[in-house]
């Protein structure tokens, strides 16, 4: 008997490893797929006869729909069931995928994969927390907590790698075709999912989920829009403000008349959890920062092509991937805030070398150094927030709180890519407008209309794709032109690397807020977790 269940133990410990590894493929292909489509934008335009603006727009929406209703998202999962949401959530991207594999114009990629994909994304990120909280305990779920934080930071940074190599030697078409492939593959291992059963109100707060999109979605509009360029960017931020101020006095109140809401406000009153959505956003906004900072600067500055610029983010990735891993096998030995403090502490540490080598840098090289420190501390970041945010949460709320710590990550990568690319085109522009207007080269007559179309044309344009368009101008008018864009373009950049600087060094100084309470101890357990 005892062998038999020797046996019954080694065969639950491999289905565990399987789902592990088919739960970080799920998340792989999560983060990718935006990547994929970022790179392949002047294939899509090409193939489907429309414009950059619309796939950009396209986007754009994916990301909108999935900030707005992933707390929807969290709250259907315990409705229908979390395994089920899981599942549903996969389908959703696989549809998204499948339908850009075949798609013949703009408005199939925007209803499938933008909207339904967008929509299975905000089912599957916060029923993935929950499965992953319901199906694991002790070592083992800081094993997959990493593991699968792991493969959205590889996926993150090889993406472009991966999608630029497909899109420039097969087509952008097979690279959705291989995540349909990896969906079906992950949704094979299904049975080896155990539901975790949801035993609070089942009621439906339609306000609160109203009014969660419209916050949620007004504020990452709204950024989006200045990134853009667009008018009444204040109204927008506006209205999305007061649709989370409004959201937070609806909770109070149902929650004071005991009636089902989108979300328990009372989650916030435990300071393990504030503490750790907090910081979990804040390295979001410092991951998604980096990530539109620096490949801008390999294509703009170092005229790298996608292959080029992806080989050279690797090391981020590659450093991010092995301390999540180490980290979370030896993270019972360190206080979580510890860990996390150092990690911080090292992305602060990589961003600072980072800053003065952006205006020197002739080759990707030179970054090696700063991407590895910036990754290490990444790494450490991935190894224990999501544990150390949702291990004390009572099982019959961890549906909420992950929806709720998804949401922050959702809305903090968001915020970083849109906010730190709207900085840098804001100082572009700014420089470009200065050093146009200095010049005592440029005749005084041309000097507003050269301003104007280096800030439209020139922004993401290498100086060699400048010059050719410069090819019929004065040598001394083509020279100063292309003087200025050169100048102009490492300060913008290194003022955009500010805002994850900003937001590691805010986590920094947070984790004196970790510092000060004790170790979160696991709900319903007597085990530790956490060390």
């Amino acid at each position: 008997m005892s062998t038999g269940g020797g046996v019954d133990r080694q065969q639950a410990r491999g289905g565990q490893r399987t789902l592990g590894l088919l739960l970080a493929m799920a998340m792989f292909v999560l983060v990718v797929d935006t990547s994929l489509m970022n790179v392949s934008i002047s294939a899509v335009v090409h193939d489907l006869g429309t414009t950059v603006s619309g796939v950009q727009s396209a986007i754009a929406l994916e990301a909108l729909v999935s900030a707005a209703f992933i707390l929807i998202g969290g709250k259907v999962g315990d409705l229908v069931g979390r395994k089920r949401a899981y599942l549903l959530g996969l389908l959703g991207y696989a549809v998204g995928a499948a339908a850009m594999t075949v798609a013949q114009g703009l408005t199939a990629v925007i209803v499938f994969w933008a909207v339904i994909g967008g929509l299975g994304a905000s089912l599957l990120l916060p029923a993935m927390q929950s499965l992953i909280h319901g199906n694991f305990d002790g070592p083992a779920r800081r094993k997959v907590y990493a593991l699968v934080g792991a493969a959205a930071a590889i996926a993150a940074a090889v993406g472009p790698l991966l999608g630029g190599f497909i899109t420039t030697y097969l087509s952008w078409r097979v690279g959705f075709a291989l995540e349909v492939v990896v969906i079906v593959v992950v949704l094979c291992g299904a049975k080896l999912v155990r539901d975790v059963p949801y035993t609070g109100p089942r009621g439906i707060d339609v306000v609160g989920a109203g009014l969660s999109v419209v916050g949620m979605g007004g504020l990452v509009l709204g950024i989006l829009v200045w990134q853009e360029g667009g008018e009444r960017v204040g109204l927008v931020l506006a209205v999305g403000i007061a649709g989370l101020v409004g959201l937070v006095f609806w909770l109070r109140r149902r929650a004071r008349h005991a009636q089902p809401a989108l979300l328990d406000p009372g989650l916030f009153s435990a300071a393990h959890f504030r503490v750790g959505v907090s910081q979990q956003m804040l390295q979001q906004i410092a991951l998604g920062g980096t990530m539109i900072v620096l490949p801008i600067f390999l294509q703009m500055v170092l005229e790298y092509d996608a292959l080029q610029a992806g080989l050279t983010i690797a090391p981020l990735s590659l450093s991010m991937f092995a301390l999540a891993l180490v980290a979370g096998k030896r993270s019972g030995r360190r206080r979580p805030s510890t860990v996390v403090g150092a990690g911080f502490g090292l992305l602060v540490l990589g961003i600072v070398v980072l800053l003065p080598l952006v205006p020197r840098a002739d080759t990707g090289w030179v970054l090696v150094g700063p991407l590895v420190i910036a990754g290490a501390g990444l790494g450490l970041l991935v190894s224990q927030l999501n544990n150390y945010t949702l291990s004390p949460v009572p099982e019959e709320r961890v549906s909420e709180a992950a929806g709720v710590n998804s949401a922050a990550g959702s809305f903090g990568l968001s915020f970083g890519l849109a906010f730190a690319g709207a900085i840098m085109l804001a100082a572009l522009a700014w420089t470009f407008t200065a050093r146009t207007d200095a010049s005592t080269v440029l005749p005084p007559a041309e000097k507003q209309q050269v301003a104007q179309v280096l800030e439209e044309d020139a922004e993401l344009m290498s100086n060699t794709r400048l010059a050719e368009l410069l090819a019929t101008q004065p040598e001394a008018i083509r020279q100063e032109i292309i003087r200025i864009n050169t100048e102009a373009r490492p300060f913008a950049l290194q003022v955009g690397l500010l805002v994850p600087l900003l937001a590691a060094a805010a986590g920094l100084a947070n984790c004196l807020r970790m510092r000060r309470l004790p170790n979160p101890a696991p709900s319903g357990a007597a085990e530790t977790t956490l060390g």
